[in-house]
């Protein structure tokens, strides 16, 4: 059942993503992967928080679709700011995971709000 609903909200979440347009941009200092990878994750919160199917989701998504709400702005600042530098992820195959996380999960507010989920 807990399968079932986080299914269902990833569609709307995934619809939503869609119809509002969040796909990234190839230009610098607009929505790019990392920003897409937010308004999916925000998306998908809402719904899960929004739904009435099961309780205990709903319990545990609402506040967290406050905080990225909340937050939403200065996420995005953060994840378009990085944009424009070369940036060392310690190889081309075989990656530093260290500096690639860096690089790719620039919000220090985002990173907290998922990593308290």
């Amino acid at each position: 059942v807990k399968a079932e609903v986080l299914a269902e909200a990833l569609n709307t979440a995934n619809s939503r993503f869609l119809a509002e347009n969040k796909s990234p941009s190839r230009r610098c200092g607009e929505i790019d992967n990392r920003g897409s990878q937010f308004y999916l994750t925000k998306f998908w919160v809402e719904a899960l928080a929004e739904q009435d199917k099961n309780v205990e989701l709903k319990k545990t998504f609402a506040p967290v679709a406050v905080q990225l709400t909340d937050n939403e702005q200065q996420i995005m600042a953060d994840l378009i700011g990085c944009q424009g530098e070369t940036v060392d992820i310690g190889g081309y195959y075989y990656t530093d995971a260290e500096k690639t996380a860096k690089a790719m999960r620039p919000s220090a507010i985002f990173n907290k709000i998922i990593a308290e989920i």
